[in-house]
C-alpha cells in the first residue's frame, strides 16, 4: 500500500469525518454560550470598566492560547486523540457547571477583599483566573488534539482548517442561541446546563469514533504529497498570523463601538455583530481549506489575504462612516423588532463580512504553512493557534484601552491597515529574500512574480489608509437617528473614550445636549432639567438632614450639583465609568450644575457603579441613580433586585434612594419590570412623575430604609428658610414654586399598584430579563399609555402626607384627586 493510501486509511473515514465535524461544531456552540454567560456573570462581580473587561478577556483568551500550547505537550502523541478530546469536552461541561454554582461564593469573598488601584486589578485577575483559566485551557486544547486524528497531507491539513471553520460556525449558532433564546427566555442556569449538555453530546460522538482510530504515519515534508513548508516559511507564517489576530480583534473592538452607535447598543445588536464576524471567519476558513486541498501554495495565499485585508478594512470604514448610518430605515414604534433585527443584520453583513472572511482564511493557510514541517500535528496546530490568540489579546486590549481613546477610530483603522500589510510582507519574506537557487531548480513563476510585485500592495495600503474617513460627530451624537437629525444642532465637543463615545451639541435655541452611546443622556431642555433636579431635590427634601450622597453616573452633573445647595450635605461621591464625562462633558453644563466638579464636597470615583457599591464599605444617607437607558447592554445590572439590595445595605438608618425610569423608547412590560423589581426591595416605595403636560416622559422611583412620612407644612417651612434659599431658587428654575408643586408629582406607590404590576418580570442577576425586554422596545414611544395605565390605580395616600387640612386639600387638588 502506498504512503498516501496508508495515511488515508488511518485517518477518520469520509463517513465518520462528518460526525467529527458535528462534534466540533457543537463544541464551538457550547464555548460561545459559556463565554457570554461567564462574561455576564463576572462583570456583575468585577464591573464592566475597560480595565475589568481587559482582565476578563485577557484571562479568557490567554487560557485558550495556553491550552493550545501546553496540553499537546502534556498529552503524548501516542494517546488516542478522539478519546482525549472527549474527556476535554466532559471536563469543560463539569467546570461550566462548577462556575455557575461557585461564582456567588467567590463574588462574596472578592467583595470583602477587593482593593483599589493596582491591588484591585490583581484581585480581579485572581477571580478571573480562578474561574476561567482551567476551562479555557481545556477549550484551547481541543483543536490541537483533534488535529492528531488527521494526516498531515494537504487533504488532512485542509480538514484541520475545516474543523476550525465548523467550530466557528457552531460559535455563530451559539451566540445567536444565547442572545435570542436561552438568556432572553430563560436564564444563566438554563443556558449553562444547555451548554454542558452540548459538551456531553460532543464527547459521546468522540468516544463513539475513538475505537476506529489508528495513529497516522508522519509524511516526509519533502514528498510531493506534502505542502512541505520550510522552517523559514513556518516562522514568518507564525509572525503573520500573530499580526492577523492583532488586527482582527482590534477591528472587532472598533466595529462593535461604531455599529452599536449606528444600530443601538442592545443585547441583540451585539449578538448580531458577533454572529456576523464569526460567520465571516467560518466562511473564510472553509474557502481556504478548499485551496489547501488543491495543493496550492498556502504561504502566498496567506500573504494575499493580508494584502486584500488592507482594501477590505478601508471598505468597512467607508461603509460604517459614510453610507450605512444615513440609510433612511424606519424606526418608528410600528416597526416590528424582528424587522429591525433583519435590517441590522443586513447592514452588519455589508460592512464587516468581507474583511472577516479574509481573517478567517488566514488561520487555515497559516496551518498549512506550519503543520507539515512538524513531527506532531497537535503541537504545530497549537503553536499557530497560540500565536493567533496572543495577537488577538494584544489587539483587543490595545485598541480598546489605548488606541481608540488616544488616537480615535480613524487612526486606529489606519493601524489595522498597517498591521495587515506588515503581516503580508512577513508571510512573503522567505520568497522576497534573495538567495541562490540550487542547480537544476527553477524559481517558480509565482515566486518570481511576488518578488517583483510586492511594492504594489504596499503602495495600495498607503492609499487605502489615507482614504479612511473620520467618524462624524452626528453618528456619535445621534446614533441610529442620524438620518432624521441632519442639520440639527452644532457640535461643541465629541470624543471617543475608553468606555464610551460622547458628544456635546447645542441647538439653535441654546439648548445643550449631552450624548452618549448615540443618544441624548442629559440636556438643558426644561423637561430634562426638571428630571435631573428631581433626582436630587426629592431625596434631599424627603430626608430630614442628609449628610452624605452617592450619585451613580455623572451625566451633565446637574443632579450632583443639586446636592451642593443643601447645607447639611457634607460629602458627595460621584461614580462614573467614563472619564471623559466629568473631565470634559460636565464642564459644558457648569451653569446648570453649579460647577459641582469644583466643589470641595465632591469626590469623583472612576468605576463601574455596581462594582463600587459591591466593594465599598461606606454608607450614605442618599443614593441617587441615573444610569443609561436600560436597552443599552450592560445597564440592566443597575436595575436588578440584587443591585437594589446592595444599595439598601449601603444606606444609613433612615437613608433614601431615587432611581430614574424612562417611559420614552420603552414598553409597558419594560417599565413594569423596572418598577416591580424596585418595589421588591423597597415595598414602601413611591413614584414621582416628570410628565410633559400630562404626557408620560419619565419618573423618579423613591425608596427608603423605613416608612415615608411627609410633613407638607414642614417641607414648605424648610424651603422658606434662609439656608435653603439656593435650593428654592433651583426648584423655581424648573417650575416648582412651592412644596406642593413638588409633591404634586406624586404618581403612585407600591401598595396601590399591585394590580397594574401583576405578572411583571422581576429583573434578577441570573436572568437580566430587563435588557431583553428593553431591547425589544428600542423604538417604542408609548409614554402616555404607560403613565395613564399607572395613574388609574393612584389614590390619595392620607397616611403618607400629613399637615393642616388646608395644605392637604391644596395638595389633593394639585393631584386632581377627589376627596
Amino acid at each position: 500500500m502506498s504512503e498516501s493510501a496508508l495515511l488515508d486509511a488511518a485517518a477518520p473515514s469520509d463517513r465518520s469525518f462528518p460526525l467529527l465535524l458535528a462534534a466540533f461544531a457543537a463544541s464551538g456552540c457550547a464555548a460561545l454560550i459559556y463565554e457570554i454567560v461567564w462574561f455576564q456573570m463576572l462583570t456583575m462581580v468585577l464591573g464592566s470598566t475597560a480595565v475589568s473587561l481587559a482582565v476578563l478577556l485577557g484571562t479568557y483568551m490567554g487560557g485558550l492560547g495556553a491550552g493550545s500550547l501546553l496540553l499537546p505537550r502534556l498529552v503524548p502523541a501516542r494517546r488516542n486523540p478522539l478519546r482525549a478530546y472527549g474527556l476535554l469536552e466532559i471536563g469543560i461541561g463539569l467546570l461550566g457547571l462548577g462556575i455557575l454554582f461557585g461564582l456567588p461564593s467567590i463574588g462574596r469573598i472578592y467583595a470583602l477583599n477587593a482593593g483599589r488601584g493596582f491591588a484591585g486589578i490583581l484581585a480581579r485577575g485572581a477571580v478571573s483566573g480562578l474561574c476561567l483559566l482551567v476551562p479555557t485551557i481545556l477549550m484551547g486544547a481541543t483543536l490541537p488534539l483533534l488535529s492528531r486524528a488527521l494526516e498531515t497531507t494537504p487533504r488532512g491539513v485542509a480538514r484541520m482548517g475545516l474543523l476550525y471553520g465548523i467550530n466557528t460556525a457552531g460559535a455563530v449558532f451559539g451566540s445567536l442561541l444565547a442572545g435570542f433564546y436561552l438568556l432572553r427566555v430563560h436564564d444563566v442556569t438554563v443556558a449553562t446546563i444547555a451548554a454542558a449538555a452540548i459538551n456531553g453530546g460532543a464527547a459521546a460522538i468522540a468516544f463513539g469514533l475513538a475505537s476506529g482510530w489508528a495513529r497516522p504515519a508522519a509524511p516526509n515534508p519533502e514528498s510531493p504529497s506534502s505542502p512541505g513548508a520550510t522552517s523559514g516559511k513556518a516562522r514568518t507564517a507564525l509572525a503573520a498570523i500573530f499580526l492577523s489576530g492583532f488586527a482582527a480583534l482590534g477591528a472587532e473592538e472598533i466595529w462593535t463601538r461604531i455599529l452599536s452607535l449606528m444600530l443601538g447598543g442592545t443585547v441583540y445588536t451585539l449578538a448580531i455583530i458577533l454572529a456576523v464576524f464569526l460567520a465571516g471567519l467560518g466562511i473564510g476558513s472553509a474557502a481556504a481549506s478548499s485551496w489547501i486541498r488543491r495543493r496550492r501554495d498556502p504561504v502566498l495565499a496567506l500573504a494575499a489575504c493580508q494584502f486584500l485585508l488592507t482594501a477590505a478594512i478601508a471598505y468597512a470604514a467607508f461603509m460604517l462612516f459614510k453610507p450605512l448610518p444615513y440609510w433612511p430605515i424606519g424606526g418608528g414604534s410600528d416597526t416590528a423588532p424582528w424587522v429591525r433585527f433583519l435590517t441590522d443584520l443586513l447592514r452588519t453583513v455589508m460592512a464587516i463580512l468581507p474583511p472577516a472572511v479574509f481573517w478567517g482564511a488566514s488561520f487555515p493557510l497559516a496551518l498549512a504553512a506550519v503543520v507539515p514541517g512538524g513531527r506532531d500535528a497537535g503541537r504545530a496546530v497549537g503553536k499557530v493557534y497560540a500565536f493567533n490568540t496572543a495577537g488577538a489579546i494584544l489587539g483587543s486590549i490595545g485598541f480598546n484601552m489605548v488606541l481608540i481613546p488616544t488616537v480615535g477610530t480613524r487612526q486606529a483603522q489606519r493601524i489595522l491597515i498597517a498591521a495587515s500589510v506588515a503581516a503580508g510582507l512577513l508571510a512573503l519574506a522567505p520568497v522576497l529574500k534573495s538567495r541562490p537557487r540550487p542547480e537544476g531548480r527553477v524559481e517558480p513563476p509565482v515566486d518570481r512574480a511576488a518578488r517583483k510585485a510586492w511594492p504594489a500592495p504596499l503602495a495600495a495600503a498607503v492609499l487605502f489608509a489615507l482614504l479612511v474617513p473620520r467618524v462624524s460627530w452626528e453618528l456619535i451624537a445621534y446614533g441610529r437617528r442620524v438620518p432624521s437629525k441632519i442639520g440639527e444642532g452644532r457640535p461643541l465637543y465629541y470624543g471617543e473614550g475608553m468606555n464610551s463615545s460622547v458628544a456635546v451639541t447645542e441647538l439653535d435655541d441654546g439648548t445643550r445636549n449631552f450624548h452618549v452611546a448615540g443618544k441624548v443622556e442629559a440636556s438643558s431642555d426644561p423637561a430634562d432639567m426638571r428630571l435631573e433636579r428631581m433626582l436630587g431635590h426629592i431625596p434631599s427634601l424627603l430626608h430630614p438632614e442628609p449628610k452624605s450622597v452617592l450619585v451613580v453616573g455623572c451625566g451633565a452633573g446637574v443632579t450632583a450639583g443639586t446636592f451642593v445647595l443643601y447645607p447639611s450635605v457634607k460629602r458627595i461621591v460621584i461614580c462614573e465609568i467614563e472619564p471623559l464625562i466629568p473631565q470634559v462633558v460636565a464642564r459644558f453644563f457648569g451653569e446648570q450644575n453649579y460647577d459641582v466638579l469644583d466643589n470641595p464636597k465632591v469626590e469623583i470615583v472612576y468605576d463601574d457603579a455596581r462594582h463600587f457599591i459591591l466593594t465599598t464599605r461606606e454608607k450614605f444617607d442618599i443614593i441617587t441613580s441615573d444610569p443609561i437607558h436600560p436597552w443599552i447592554k450592560g445597564s440592566a445590572v443597575l436595575y436588578s433586585e440584587e443591585y437594589f439590595e446592595m444599595c439598601r445595605r449601603h444606606l444609613n438608618p433612615g437613608g433614601v434612594i431615587t432611581q430614574w425610569v424612562p417611559f420614552y423608547e420603552s414598553t409597558p412590560e419594560t417599565v413594569k419590570s423596572e418598577i416591580a423589581t424596585f418595589f421588591r426591595v423597597f415595598p414602601g416605595g413611591t413614584i414621582w412623575s416628570n410628565d410633559i403636560n400630562g404626557a408620560g416622559y419619565d419618573v423618579v422611583l423613591f425608596g427608603q430604609d423605613g416608612r415615608l412620612d411627609v410633613d407638607v407644612e414642614g417641607l414648605q417651612s424648610r424651603l422658606d428658610r434662609a439656608d435653603h434659599e439656593q435650593a428654592s431658587y433651583s426648584l423655581r428654575e424648573v417650575g416648582f414654586t412651592s412644596a406642593i408643586d413638588v409633591l404634586a408629582t406624586y404618581a403612585g406607590r407600591a401598595a396601590d399598584l399591585g394590580p397594574w404590576l401583576a405578572g411583571a418580570e422581576i429583573n434578577r442577576d441570573r436572568n437580566l430579563r430587563l435588557q431583553y425586554l428593553a431591547g425589544l422596545g428600542l423604538n417604542a414611544w408609548r409614554g402616555s399609555e404607560i403613565l395613564d395605565g399607572m395613574l388609574k390605580f393612584r389614590t390619595f395616600p392620607a397616611d403618607l402626607f400629613r399637615g393642616p387640612a388646608k395644605e392637604i386639600e391644596a395638595l389633593r387638588k394639585a393631584l386632581k384627586l377627589e376627596s
